[in-house]
């Protein structure tokens, strides 16, 4: 999502009821059986088994989920409102090159499904951040969660008035009615619902984002001769992208930014993002969780393809029929929803099941950082210092919870509404705080040496390389775009590096290249969270060398991924056997309990747990209860 300007573009009269009449009562019906819909699922959920149920039930739903709709809720949560208007939108101005994102998605889902997931689950934590505290100690947990609030707080009211401000300047649709309307019902089924009305909801909702696109591409393409006639006249004007080799990380788009730099993207939301873990965590099995991180890899490439198809067919559509002066003149975010008004004007019930499309894509995500935030203020901020909560308080406070958040959404709505080109920081917040937080669980996950100090100064000073370079980059092209107009004549400002995985930049090109620390502002949103979570391991590593790493500490084997015994166990067995694999570092002592008292469950008595320690690196002394961690020198 852009934003180009809090009011909307001013029109004539005549203008505006061409503009307005498109959506008529057909529609709204429609719009209006999303929100009917979405509710009646989620209060299924909510007064099915009502009176018995309990906290791991509202927050995890009761571990008992199947792969498929936590892959579907998996999608939804960040294919949102702001991917929906802003890749077509992309695609159109800029060409293709955004389509090699999809390259980013193999690894950037490989990697959660075979280290992240697992450490998570075998732990069975509720909160990801409860993984900080095991690894290193309460500080470094809370400074994480606060993190986390602090981002999803300010992303969330955004992501709820950012398409209502579109859909208000597009349509005439009222803003404050579409804003209040969506928090009040996502807020009702999430608080009382919990986890599994908001997976289930998602499932539908995804179904209807994928359904209201795809008949944006077929009406499309039969009004314009068919996809053949769209691709050979995006081809004719340049719009197919070729391989973009330059490793330059202070191009835009290349497929360097875009397949390797756009991984650590997808590791931040799918990999340690509470709003993720959550779901993995509320699968009835390990093997579960990790397929329905499989089973999101073809679905996002669906949703990647549609939404670039959406943007070709629209720049066909406006090459065989003129545009009309305020479409010439819309903000980048507009774009989509005029033409979508445009093609589906004669068609009553269409306009309104994509603008249901759109707002699914709000619901799914608004209702996520619900329910995810709810979560970890129970499980990090309250539950520690309350460890007597009864299970019926502990409900109570849950579902106050959620509803709380729900009614800061709304605020921040407000709020946003007062904020004019200050909603791109906003907006830009979420992508800045990403790298950092990956980079901190990286820390903690790979590098047995890195201690409490080291984490908290290394995450500091990610969080401070993150803002200094995101709103360095912001303030820097608002100056540029006050000194010069950009390319399409329209007097909106068009911001840059926005936020999560499907999200696109809609940054006219520079017409000169800049210098300095301009340059240095110009990094590639792409490589943000690369750089931000780097520079948290760099200085984590270097601070806990420096001041005695684990000397001292315990160290809970459980937390670390085994690197080096996965490395080695690669290499020929003759080579293996001449390698030592038991543990020579001293300076970690091993602990008596792998996993602490919440969760002795006798999962570790399992002998499948065993075998998969066994597996990871993990060996088990039959002479005493404690595991010791197999790792070569660093």
């Amino acid at each position: 999502m852009t934003v180009a300007s809090t009011a909307a573009p001013s029109y004539t009269t005549s203008d505006t009821n061409r503009v307005i009449s498109t959506f008529s009562v057909v529609d709204y019906v429609v719009f209006g059986l999303l929100l009917v819909l979405s509710l009646v699922i989620g209060l299924y959920h909510a007064c099915r088994g009502w009176g018995r149920h309990t906290v791991g039930e509202l927050l995890m739903a009761d571990r008992k989920m199947g792969c498929l709709p936590v892959a579907l809720s998996l999608l939804a949560t960040f294919q949102s409102a702001v991917a929906i208007l802003g890749g077509p939108a992309e695609i159109y101005r800029f060409g293709t090159q955004y389509w090699f994102l999809g390259c980013s998605y193999f690894l950037g889902l490989l990697i959660p499904a075979h280290i992240f997931i697992p450490v998570f689950y075998r732990l069975h934590l509720t909160s990801a951040y409860e993984y900080l505290e095991l690894r290193f100690n309460k500080a470094v947990r809370i400074c994480g969660t606060v993190t986390f609030i602090f981002q999803m707080v300010v992303y969330m009211g955004v992501a709820l008035y950012a398409p209502s401000l579109a859909l208000n300047a597009v349509t005439g649709f009222d803003l404050w009615l579409s804003v209040l309307a969506l928090g009040i019902v996502c807020n009702i089924y999430t608080a009382l619902g919990g986890l599994k009305a908001v997976i289930w909801t998602d499932v539908f909702q995804t179904l209807i984002m994928f359904l209201g696109q795809l008949v944006v591409i077929i009406v499309g393409a039969a009004k314009v001769g068919g996809l053949g006639h769209v691709w050979a006249v995006a081809s004719q004007h340049g719009l197919i992208s070729g391989i973009e080799l330059d490793p330059d990380p202070f191009v835009r788009h290349t497929f360097w930014t875009l397949a390797f730099g756009g991984v650590f993207m997808m590791l931040s939301l799918y990999g340690v993002n509470q709003a993720q873990v959550q779901r993995y965590l509320s699968s009835h099995s390990e093997k579960a969780a990790v397929l329905s991180c499989y089973a999101v890899f073809p679905c996002q490439q669906v949703a990647l393809c549609m939404s670039c198809l959406i943007g070709l067919v629209m720049f066909a559509y406006y090459k065989k029929y003129s545009m009309s002066p305020q479409q010439e003149q819309a903000a980048p975010d507009q774009l989509v929803l005029y033409f979508v008004m445009d093609l589906l004007k004669d068609m009553p019930g269409l306009p309104g099941l994509f603008v249901a499309c759109l707002f699914s894509g709000s619901l799914s995500t608004i209702s996520s950082a619900f329910n995810s935030l709810a979560t970890v203020t129970m499980e990090d901020l309250i539950q520690p210092w309350f460890p007597q909560l009864t299970e019926t308080r502990a409900i109570m406070l849950s579902r106050s919870l959620a509803f709380a958040y729900g009614l800061v959404c709304l605020g921040m709505a407000y709020v946003s509404s007062h904020l004019g080109s200050v909603l791109q920081a906003a907006l830009s917040i979420f992508g800045m705080v990403g790298g950092p937080l990956l980079g901190l669980f990286c820390l903690g996950m790979f590098f047995p040496c890195a201690n409490p100090l080291g984490a908290i100064v290394g995450l500091l000073t990610g969080l401070t390389m993150a803002f200094w370079i995101g709103i360095g980059s912001i303030v820097s092209r608002m100056s540029s775009a006050a000194a010069s107009p950009p390319l399409n004549g329209s007097s909106s400002f068009l911001p840059s590096n926005l936020t999560v995985a499907t999200v696109t930049t809609l940054m006219p090109s520079t017409l000169s290249k800049p210098t300095g620390l301009q340059q240095f502002y110009s990094l590639s949103y792409l490589w943000y969270s690369a750089h931000n979570s780097t520079t948290v391991i760099a200085v984590g590593l270097i601070v806990s060398l420096l001041t005695g790493g684990m000397r001292g500490r315990s160290l809970n084997p459980g937390t670390i991924y085994p690197v080096l015994p996965k490395l080695l166990a690669l290499l020929p067995l003759s080579c293996q056997k001449r390698l030592c694999w038991r543990s020579h570092n001293q300076d970690i002592p091993v602990v008596t309990n792998l996993f602490p008292e919440k969760m002795g469950n006798g999962a570790l008595q399992d002998s499948r747990d065993k075998e998969r320690m066994a597996e990871d690196g993990l060996v088990h002394q039959p002479c005493s209860p404690t595991y010791i961690v197999q790792e070569t020198s660093l």
